[in-house]
């Protein structure tokens, strides 16, 4: 049994030395390449924030106009999803309970289907009882000729300067967070 022993430790100390190991490599992928939005805790200070871009876009479910630049002195939530992306259903919920909860007090939430077949949009915008517009991003400055990860949520402030991007799945509680900093500004 003695001689066991010993080969049980090595064993042991192995198996902890190559999960830490996992772990720092895990650590080094997730410090360069996770979205910068991961990384910055609450909205982005006043003098630093970029203007946002004046665009107007067609809702999805009628010949209705959704004007970004008449949106000042609201706080804007644009997300970028899609019916195919599994975080962008994840997010969804959310999304809905925020725009619910929030459109009272000056908060305007859009959604912009990234979908090329726009027929799944109206069941999955009746799954989820999204209440808010959903636009076709035709005319949309923010969807470059690069690809966008879906979700990307991009937050204005009252005077439509860019707040805050989220690239993946933004958290109920952290968007509630920033936004809530971003209605306390005058």
């Amino acid at each position: 049994m003695n001689a066991k022993t010993p080969k049980n430790k090595k064993s042991r100390r192995r198996n902890l030395l190559e999960w830490l190991l996992t772990l720092a490599a895990c650590a080094v992928v997730l410090y360069f390449f996770a979205p910068p939005s991961w990384w910055q805790f609450g909205v982005t200070s006043v003098e630093k924030r970029k203007s946002g871009v004046s665009f107007t876009l067609k809702a999805f479910n009628s010949n209705e106009v959704w004007n970004f630049s008449e949106q000042r002195g609201k706080v804007v939530i644009v997300n970028y999803w899609a019916t195919w992306c599994a975080p962008c259903r994840f997010e969804t919920p959310s999304l809905v309970n925020i725009s619910n909860e929030y459109k009272e007090r000056g908060v305007e939430m859009v959604g912009v289907t990234m979908d090329e077949n726009l027929a799944e949009v109206a069941p999955f915008i009746e799954k989820y009882q999204i209440k808010y517009p959903i636009l076709l991003p035709d005319n949309d400055p923010n969807v470059g000729t690069e690809t966008m990860a879906l979700p990307t949520t991009l937050l204005y402030d009252k005077n439509g300067n860019l707040a805050k991007k989220y690239t993946g799945i933004v958290l109920e509680s952290t968007l509630k967070s920033d936004i809530e900093a971003l209605l306390t500004e005058q």
